[in-house]
């Protein structure tokens, strides 16, 4: 009996920087809550979606021209853990983090938080994941753009052009 040898790597580490972070805040809607004014749980990928965009934009990253060119990065795995409620008209901060980025996969990590914007006493409302796949206009999966690599693990370019997120921290 031929037997393949099959040989184990392990993971090679994906170190990425501390920066890989951006916090926004969004406003609850009413459209947004149940009958009793709380957040409906299925908005809470709602505001992940919205972290997580807003995290590639303020590297520069415009989504709408990655899918002219037939990249998607499609949502192929979410999860949420419900800690606090959140009601109508209550200010959080959707925090995105970039957690894992390899040839074909982004994974984002995310907190949402009601305070001041300031993470040591903010109340954790929501925490979760999602991870995303790259595939073509074909929807096959294809590595992510070496340009794109490079931004997703960039810094925001320019805080200023974000005054909320300068304002909810000098608060």
């Amino acid at each position: 009996m031929n037997r393949a040898l099959v040989l184990s790597r392990a993971p090679v580490p994906n170190e990425l920087p501390a920066h890989c972070v951006s916090r926004h805040v969004v406003r609850v809607r009413f459209g947004e809550t149940d009958l009793m004014g709380i957040v409906h749980h299925g908005t809470y990928i709602s505001y992940f979606e919205v972290g997580r965009v807003e995290y590639m934009r303020r590297r520069g990253l415009d989504y709408n021209s990655w899918t002219e060119l037939g990249i998607h990065l499609p949502v192929v795995e979410a999860f949420v853990r419900y800690r606090k409620t959140a009601r109508f008209d209550e200010v959080l901060c959707v925090e995105s983090r970039l957690t894992e980025l390899t040839r074909v996969k982004v994974r984002f990590e995310y907190r949402l938080l009601r305070g001041a914007g300031d993470t040591t006493t903010d109340e954790l409302v929501a925490e979760g994941f999602t991870l995303l796949a790259c595939v073509g206009d074909d929807h096959v999966p294809r590595r992510i753009p070496p340009n794109a690599d490079a931004i997703l693990r960039g810094p925001e370019l320019n805080s200023e052009v974000f005054p909320e997120v300068k304002a909810l921290a000098a608060r």
